[in-house]
């Protein structure tokens, strides 16, 4: 169950086991921290819980820009609710948040509203002011309050710890097929079907959904071939993403063909997931050029997709 209630009902006889964090991508490691979030409470008889925070705290803490996120909240809370544990708290971050040092705030909210017994944070993490708040620290609060303490080894995949700044590297790069095995999915983006240049039918003969984003993190601009998913269909698609240079666009655009389709998708949400990129985006001599080298890129798309390891888990 998501919520923002910090007074959550956990049971209050046992209390609860709880992991904490950001959480930007819920990547594999997040995966299997809460995981053992999950068996641990069960095997303790605790309320599982996941606490994360709505803005991200870069947003509140750093005056500079900051990197895109890999996941939105709403797709950060959905992902870890469906993984099943009994609540994701998503706390409000505020400056006056930050600014508790680490015993203030387990003592208010970890243990007087929450009841912790069990805490497991993530080999990196920190919290409180000045980031204080660490696995040594909480140790020692938790001799103090009564609940054990336990600290979640860095996860590795192909020989590197998989993070959300490698995972976004790697989608920044178009590396999208590289990227699954670190999300445990595709990447995927989401938006809604808007009013395009009306190019893609009437003039070559491939009519694109073009999709207003309302992600942050867009892979490098190119062809890819995608799962396109649209009123709970997932259907094979073609994307492009970038700036159209047969016509001269000066803005960055997202479109979608989906393959074998003719229906109305027009103001509807729609959900891109990553498979593999095709090719750079070109400029090219003329209409009937640029037509020969989607039906290229249609063609191997469809290929793509056909493998099993294409599929959508």
């Amino acid at each position: 169950m998501i919520t923002t209630n910090i007074e959550v009902p956990a049971r209050q006889t046992r209390g609860s086991c709880l992991t904490i964090g950001n959480f930007d991508g819920v990547h594999v490691g997040h995966q299997q921290l809460i995981t053992k979030v999950k068996k641990k409470a069960r095997l303790m008889d605790l309320t599982s819980m996941v606490i994360t925070f709505d803005p991200h705290p870069l947003r509140v803490l750093v005056d500079t820009k900051t990197p895109p996120f890999i996941t939105l909240t709403d797709q950060k809370l959905e992902l870890i609710d469906q993984m099943g544990v009994d609540y994701t708290l998503c706390m409000t971050f505020t400056r006056e948040l930050a600014g508790l040092e680490p015993q203030e705030f387990v003592h208010k909210y970890l243990v007087d509203k929450l009841k912790v017994k069990e805490l497991i944070i993530g080999y990196d993490y920190a919290f409180g002011k000045g980031r204080k708040g660490n696995f040594t620290l909480l140790k020692v609060l938790g001799e103090k309050y009564g609940f054990s303490v336990d600290q979640f080894p860095p996860v590795m995949v192909d020989g590197a710890i998989v993070s959300s700044t490698r995972i976004r590297d790697m989608v920044e790069d178009g590396r999208v097929w590289e990227v699954r095995p670190l999300l445990g999915r595709f990447y995927r983006v989401e938006g809604r079907v808007i009013t395009g240049k009306q190019r893609g039918g009437a003039l070559l003969g491939f009519p694109t959904a073009n999709i207003f984003l309302k992600d942050e993190l867009f892979p490098r601009t190119g062809v890819y071939a995608v799962w396109a998913e649209v009123d709970g269909k997932i259907l094979p698609a073609v994307a492009n993403i970038g700036y159209n240079p047969t016509f001269g666009n000066d803005y960055l655009s997202v479109e979608v063909h989906i393959l074998d389709f003719s229906g109305n998708i027009y103001d509807q949400p729609i959900k891109v997931h990553f498979v593999q990129r095709l090719r750079s985006e070109k400029k090219f001599s003329g209409i009937d050029e640029l037509k020969a080298q989607i039906q290229k890129d249609c063609a191997l798309g469809r290929k793509i997709l056909s493998a099993p390891e294409s599929m959508l888990d």
